[in-house]
């Protein structure tokens, strides 16, 4: 009996997740991290307060959203990258490509693992901001985190797919992801308050959607801002860059081994 593409899709989506919750490494990566950084953060500079639109709130406040920017990222794009990277010059791909499964259903499955992996990481975080830190987050702003955590997934993960198509080597798959998510990260007030982060640098960051991502994040947990927080702005400029890379991801997406 020939099965429909919504139980493929959740087929694949249930062995993609299963194989990522067994990777220990993309794990911590995913959802360990963030949640030390937050620890580490909050315990060093929780007794500051930075400004946002509205007024002060305390660091710990600060950290929360923009640590599940980072997580989101992680999940999405980072170990997207790896991943499909891998198993595209393993041959997986080239043998799982000849299978009657639609390759729809693949790179589906593959991004729904990452959104999956990125709201139980923003729960996380919202949980442990809330319980540790005082880092309240109120019903009516709740919908603002889950649209930005949903865009800023999606976008991501087409930008993954993107760059994952012009790396030939799996070697240099993380080297190349690290170069390109730490300075942005630093830029982007995602580890330091963007207060503190000089005007040309923050102009900068400007033109990439980490620092929209976090900015939309950091709306949506504003106290001071009115429900539903959301900073179509930011969002329509993360969306934006994840159109680019799915419009290059879907030109020079390879199933085949690129490594000479």
């Amino acid at each position: 009996m020939k099965r429909s593409f919504a139980a493929l899709l959740a087929h694949e989506l249930y062995y993609d997740t299963l194989v990522f919750v067994r990777n220990r490494q993309s794990l911590f990566f995913t959802l360990g991290l963030p949640v030390v950084f937050l620890v580490l953060f909050a315990s060093v500079f929780g007794s500051n307060v930075v400004r946002v639109a509205g007024g002060p709130i305390h660091v710990s406040v600060y950290y929360v959203p923009n640590l599940i920017a980072l997580g989101v990222i992680a999940a999405s794009f980072v170990n997207l990258v790896v991943s499909v990277t891998a198993a595209r010059e393993a041959g997986i791909y080239k043998r799982r490509r000849a299978t009657p499964v639609p390759a729809a259903v693949i790179i589906g499955g593959r991004s729904l693992t990452a959104a999956l992996m990125a709201l139980v990481t923003t729960a996380v975080l919202v949980l442990l901001g809330w319980l540790a830190y005082g880092a309240s987050l109120s019903i009516q702003q709740a919908p603002a985190i889950v649209v930005a955590v949903v865009v800023g997934t999606l976008s991501f993960a087409a930008l993954g797919y993107a760059l994952a198509s012009v790396i030939r080597d799996a070697d240099a798959v993380q080297p190349v992801t690290q170069a390109i998510v730490l300075p942005l990260y630093l830029i982007s007030g995602v580890f330091i308050s963007a207060s503190l982060i000089p005007g040309w640098l923050t102009r900068i960051a400007n033109f990439f959607p980490v620092r929209h991502l976090a900015q939309a994040l950091l709306t949506a947990y504003n106290p001071y801002a009115q429900a539903p927080a959301l900073a179509w702005h930011d969002l329509e400029i993360v969306a934006l860059w994840g159109a680019v890379g799915l419009v290059v991801a879907l030109r020079r997406f390879s199933w085949l081994p690129r490594a000479r």
